[in-house]
């Protein structure tokens, strides 16, 4: 397979396609890894799926469902960027991808993951009007607003998204195209440039910095002010009612920005290649697949409107064998 061309000005080898090496070099592993994998697709797809069509139901159209779908495509989308590539690789010999598949996948793949970080942000606002101000609420956040938070958090995403990857590609790329991960992503990437990268690892640090804690301290204040909004209610049933529904957000952002931090704000001598991949599948598989099951299983009105549609589809199949 060739994967670099001569360049006009010398001896100078420029990289033309990248091999994505995977997470395992033992080849008896690919097709159990395949099979694990592609049940961890299905799932996530027909879980989020499944989520944004429960919460189309009439009786939930309200702010904190509208991002609920939002997030749910964004993990479909998010999931679809990696996944089926490393599916395919995981069957096949060339495990290569173009010099400008690379820069597709890295652009989609930041792009989907800071409107994640964002939207992550703009959730934590809504729980914060619906408990602290909550009769207010309705006319807080309201439709335009709503959608302005969304597309907001998918402007972000696309200018950060936009810089990193354009930032990254201009970097000469001339001897190994060996990319010891199984996707396109930084880190592994500036590895393989030619030149001194500690100024763009430093500058790197600081823009996942930015980026992680900016809607991470909105969510910090936010929950501030919740939890001392909630320590001051009277009743325990309110205190429990205001709790449950914030903890699904939580166990989420937890998640999220646990496992992001820890790969991109990692200093460089304890950063270890083994590590960001779990850590990395745990935040590009894992947590899409769990999420409608965290959002799911412990909320009640998510579980009413699942019983309305099945009763409606059954009701649907009783009359049909009828006629």
């Amino acid at each position: 397979m060739k994967y670099a061309e001569e360049s006009r000005r010398g001896n100078l080898t420029v990289v033309t396609e990248f091999i994505l090496q995977g997470l395992s070099n033992h080849r008896e592993l690919e097709v159990p890894l395949f099979s694990f994998y592609l049940l961890f697709y299905t799932i996530t797809l027909t879980g989020n799926i499944l989520l944004i069509t429960i919460t189309m139901d009439p009786a939930l159209h309200n702010p904190m469902y509208f991002f609920l779908r939002v997030l749910s495509f964004l993990e479909i989308c998010y999931t679809s960027v990696t996944v089926p590539k490393m599916l395919v690789n995981f069957l096949s010999e060339d495990k290569s991808i173009s010099y400008m598949g690379c820069a597709v996948q890295m652009y989609f793949l930041l792009f989907l993951g800071a409107s994640e970080c964002f939207l992550l942000a703009a959730m934590a606002y809504d729980r914060y009007v619906a408990i602290c101000n909550p009769l207010r609420y309705r006319l807080i956040m309201n439709r335009v607003v709503c959608l302005s938070l969304a597309i907001l958090s998918w402007f972000s995403g696309n200018v950060v998204s936009l810089v990193q990857t354009v930032w990254v590609f201009i970097l000469p790329f001339c001897g190994s195209n060996k990319i010891n991960y199984f996707f396109c992503d930084i880190p592994p990437l500036i590895k393989l440039s030619c030149i001194d990268t500690s100024q763009y690892e430093m500058q790197l640090f600081s823009a996942s910095i930015l980026v992680i804690f900016t809607p991470f301290t909105l969510i910090l204040v936010s929950y501030i002010f919740i939890i001392s909004t909630i320590l001051k209610m009277a009743s325990a049933e309110g205190r429990h009612k205001a709790f449950s529904t914030c903890s699904s957000h939580l166990i989420v952002v937890t998640l999220y920005y646990g496992c992001s931090s820890l790969i991109y704000l990692r200093p460089n001598f304890i950063n270890l290649p083994d590590s960001n991949k779990v850590l990395s599948l745990i935040y590009t598989t894992v947590t899409p697949t769990l999420n409608p099951f965290i959002y799911s299983l412990r909320n009640k009105e998510v579980k009413e409107a699942l019983r309305r549609i099945l009763g409606d589809v059954m009701k649907r199949k009783i009359f049909s064998h009828r006629k």
